[in-house]
Formats: C-alpha cells, sequence, structure tokens
C-alpha cells in the first residue's frame, strides 16, 4: 500500500476548509469512538465537516459502501494509525488527497512507536495526538513533521434509564467498577491487578463488589482466561461480559461508586474521563495519557514500577519500550479510602466533574480549529 497510496501535495497546501475526516466511524472500537468524536466537536466549533467512512475498506467492521470524500482543496484528517495509514489513502483515491492539507490522527500506549509506523510518517503534513503521551512517542520518530496535541471531548452524558437492579447489582453497596474491551489487550488493560487489588482491600466481602465489564473475550486469548481463573468462585467479584449500547455504559458507569482502571498503559483513557464526567471517584495508574485530564486533587493516583513491555499478542511487545506496574498496595489503600469515605467520594467526584468541563465538544473544536489556523512548529 505504500507503493501505491497517493502522496500528499508538496510543499504543504495551506490548511482550509472543507474538512474530511476519514476513519473507522461505523467500529465499535476505540478508534471508532475517537473518530466519531472529532467529528462532533469540530462541527459544534462551527466547522463545515465531511465524513469518509473506512470502517469497510480498511475491514474494521461490518460491510458497508466504500468511503466518500469530497475533491479539491482542503484539509483531510486522516484518523487511521500510522502503520494502516497509507492504506487508508488508497482507499479514498488520489482525487480525494490532491490538493488537500493532510493530517494523521494518532493513538497509541507506549512510550516509543514500533517501526512499521515509520511508513505513515512520509504520507501527512502534520501528526495530531489524543494526549501529550502519545505525542511524545510521534515526535521522536517525526523528524520535520509538526506533531500537535488535540484532545477528544468528553460529551454531556446520555444515560439509558437504568440503575442498579437493571444489572442485578445490591443497592446497598460499594461498586467498584472496571471497564475494558478484551480484544485490546487484556495485559495492557490488565483486569488481573483490579482483581488482586479489590481482593487485597476487601477481602470475601459481600458488601463490596467489583465489576468487571467487558466484551469481545473471544480475542482474550489465555490473558482472558486467567481473568476468569481468579474471579471464579468469588462472590463479590462480577463478569458483565457482553456489548451495551454508548447509553448502557453510561449508565453502568453512574451506578459505581469508584472506577478502578489499574492499565499499565492508555493512549487516552476515554472510560476515565466518562467517570469523571458522571462525578465517579477515579482509582488509577498514574501514567500515560490519561494524565493530561486528571491531578491528585481529582483522582486516586496509584503508583508504579516502570517495567518491560509484554503482551501475548506481541503487539506491545516492542524493543526497548516499556509500561506501568501499577502498585497493588497502594490501589487496594485508595478502595478502602473511598469505601469508608463519603466525603471523600463527594470531593474528587466534584473535582472531576470540574476537570471534564473544559474538554467539552464546543471547546475541544475550537482549540482544534485554532490549531488549524497557527503555523505549526516541528518537533525540537
Amino acid at each position: 500500500m505504500a507503493s501505491v497510496a497517493p502522496r500528499p501535495n508538496r510543499p504543504a497546501p495551506q490548511p482550509q476548509g472543507p474538512i474530511t475526516i476519514a476513519g473507522y466511524f461505523r467500529a465499535p472500537s476505540g478508534l471508532g469512538e475517537g473518530a466519531r468524536r472529532l467529528a462532533d466537536m469540530l462541527e459544534q466549533a462551527g466547522a463545515r465537516v465531511y465524513r469518509a467512512d473506512l470502517t469497510a475498506a480498511l475491514r474494521q467492521g461490518p460491510a458497508g459502501p466504500p468511503p466518500d470524500a469530497p475533491h479539491g482543496p482542503g484539509t483531510l484528517i486522516v484518523h487511521v494509525n500510522g502503520p494502516m495509514l497509507p492504506w487508508g489513502l488508497a482507499a479514498l483515491g488520489r482525487k480525494a488527497v490532491a490538493g488537500k492539507h493532510v493530517i494523521g490522527f494518532w493513538n497509541w500506549e507506549l512510550p516509543v512507536m514500533p517501526g512499521d509506523w515509520q511508513r505513515g510518517f512520509r504520507f501527512v503534513h502534520r501528526i495530531w495526538c489524543s494526549s501529550a503521551f502519545v505525542a511524545n512517542a510521534a515526535a521522536q520518530r517525526a523528524g520535520t513533521i509538526p506533531v500537535q496535541v488535540v484532545h477528544y471531548p468528553v460529551p454531556e452524558p446520555a444515560r439509558a434509564p437504568l440503575g442498579r437492579a437493571d444489572f442485578a447489582l445490591p443497592e446497598a453497596a460499594f461498586i467498584a467498577l472496571s471497564v475494558f474491551d478484551a480484544s485490546s489487550s487484556v495485559e495492557r488493560k490488565n483486569p488481573l491487578g483490579a482483581i488482586a487489588a479489590h481482593r487485597a482491600a476487601f477481602g470475601d466481602d459481600p458488601s463490596r463488589i467489583l465489576v468487571l465489564k467487558t466484551y469481545n473475550t473471544q480475542q482474550g486469548g489465555d490473558a482472558w482466561a486467567a481473568v476468569q481463573q481468579a474471579a471464579a468462585g468469588v462472590a463479590n467479584i462480577r463478569i458483565l461480559d457482553q456489548e451495551l449500547s454508548r447509553g448502557e455504559v453510561w449508565a453502568l458507569i453512574a451506578c459505581a461508586d469508584a472506577f478502578l482502571s489499574l492499565h499499565r498503559a492508555e493512549g487516552v483513557g476515554l472510560a476515565l474521563c466518562e467517570a469523571m464526567q458522571l462525578g465517579v471517584p477515579v482509582v488509577t495508574t498514574a501514567w500515560s495519557g490519561n494524565m493530561d485530564f486528571m491531578d491528585a486533587d481529582s483522582a486516586m493516583l496509584v503508583g508504579w514500577n516502570a517495567v518491560p513491555a509484554r503482551d501475548e499478542r506481541g503487539t506491545y511487545s516492542v524493543r526497548g519500550a516499556h509500561w506501568a506496574e501499577p502498585d497493588i498496595t497502594d490501589a487496594a489503600t485508595a478502595l478502602q479510602a473511598l469505601a469508608g469515605d463519603s466525603v471523600l467520594r463527594a470531593r474528587l467526584a466534584e473535582a472531576g466533574m470540574q476537570r471534564m468541563a473544559g474538554f467539552t465538544p464546543a471547546i475541544c473544536g475550537a482549540r482544534a480549529l485554532a490549531l488549524l489556523e497557527s503555523a505549526p512548529e516541528p518537533p525540537v
């Protein structure tokens, strides 16, 4: 694909309207949700946006029509990670790329990028990244290509009218919730860490429940089997293995007293932002992309040690890369503090909502449009 994909014009055309966003708009994944939020926030900021759906063309979801993008000058934001970016441009076609200012919008979860991302740099005029953590990784390989941080927005919650009873959860219990996609590296999401911390904090106490909300477990491999084994026979750990609508996920998060993410790495951590938006206190690893959105005043931050990144599929087994091993004792102490102190929960809830007030679609969209209008600085 790198040999046949259309190359952007050189020198770079000036960014201008209309804006075309090419991405996985119909995909039930983090990258699909990111593309949808990016388009929505630019529209709310007043931009004219075309959506070119690459879901079927790049085999990221159900079958559908080929992408449709306007020809001629404009700005093209390709919400496709570096290794597949040439494929995305090939699917769009030469007439859709010619004359446009081309931006690659990238997400990644380690402090260094694998070698196969290098092919993507040749096809963009600049790179947007979803957090400073991702931008730092991209800048190491970018050369003279500008790298900028563009945050996703956190939309107003549109919760389904569901409560604890609808999820078979007791009304009086302290509920800690962990949400993850098992196809997105079980080792990276680290539900085993969540189980260990909950067990260390509460043992078998039936009034203290951990809910693991997941899906795509058929792709979780041995790592998911280990999670099932660790939770087997433990009455105060519940596994909810099914796909829910966006509104149902919002409702489930709202049922929790704490949102627990002992991830080893996150490019962003959208679910963490959603919990904060809903006023649910967050207990999480104090490392990677989520640190753009929180601090010690708005979340219970868990200490960690750097360890080599390793996962069963090899997605994150990148030479020289490390990720975080969260401190289980630290996490257990945080859970105990939240369970025993309603005032602390209320304070963190309010602080989290205040932080998220700065990441509305309109605010994030305006910031992105301002970046387009300014001359970008190349990496140092």
